[in-house]
């Protein structure tokens, strides 16, 4: 008994629409080898934002939906996979309202600092990072790491930090709305100091992207591409 298979008929319309396409060069051929290179170029550790951003600032009109969908296609991935570590544990102590406003220049040093927490793990052991940003010069004032993020991760980082504050400086520190920042002997302590407390609105890490982007390169190009002996090892670096 032989079998009858039924071959589905194509119409001549869609069949001569395929044969264009087919012969029509591709519209992204440029974009994706401005992609390949830029990826390769960086081994890999550029994301579709960062290399938006890199396209962007060598004068291309492009967005970043467009440059993920390209690298999806070309089957690109960023070997680096960032946790963003979230401070925030409901409504305790008082939010500050977002007085830096996204503006991320400083006329001088010791006007405008910003900073925040991250999580990352070496040796299997998770590790906190807490440190003071100057957005002046992009400066790293200070930082604290620890095992555990409780307060006074925050607490020593802002005592290290107010020994570089000067007299008649006039400072404003912006940070999001974790509970480390939140706490009364926190805003307390900004109050003894006369600093101006900011924070970013919930949910809006652009608010506060210059830390997110130190973060971003601290991993990205040294944390996941060098090798250490220990924690020790790390610290000292």
């Amino acid at each position: 008994m032989t079998r009858t298979i039924k071959v589905a008929k194509m119409a001549k319309s869609t069949y001569y629409n395929l044969i264009k396409k087919w012969n029509r060069p591709d519209p992204d051929r440029k974009w994706k080898r401005r992609i390949k290179f830029i990826y390769h170029r960086h081994s890999g550790r550029f994301g579709y934002r960062r290399i938006t951003d890199v396209l962007q600032e060598k004068g291309f009109t492009v967005n970043k939906k467009k440059v993920l969908r390209i690298m999806r296609d070309l089957g690109l991935k960023c070997i680096v996979r960032m946790k963003k570590y979230k401070s925030y544990k409901g409504e305790i102590g008082k939010a500050a309202p977002n007085i830096l406003n996204r503006n991320f220049r400083a006329q001088k040093p010791n006007q405008k600092w910003v900073t925040d927490i991250t999580e990352f793990k070496l040796f299997g052991q998770k590790l906190y990072l807490s440190p003071i940003l100057d957005l002046f010069n992009g400066e790293i004032i200070t930082y604290t790491l620890q095992s555990r993020p409780t307060f006074d991760l925050v607490e020593t980082m802002l005592a290290q930090g107010l020994k570089y504050v000067n007299e008649g400086d006039e400072l404003l520190i912006h940070s999001d709305q974790g509970w480390h920042y939140r706490m009364a002997q926190y805003r307390r302590a900004l109050k003894e100091h006369n600093i101006t407390q900011s924070m970013s609105r919930k949910g809006n890490c652009h608010d506060n992207s210059v830390m997110e982007n130190f973060f971003g390169i601290l991993k990205s190009e040294f944390l996941y591409l060098q090798e250490f002996d220990s924690i020790e090892t790390f610290k000292t670096n």
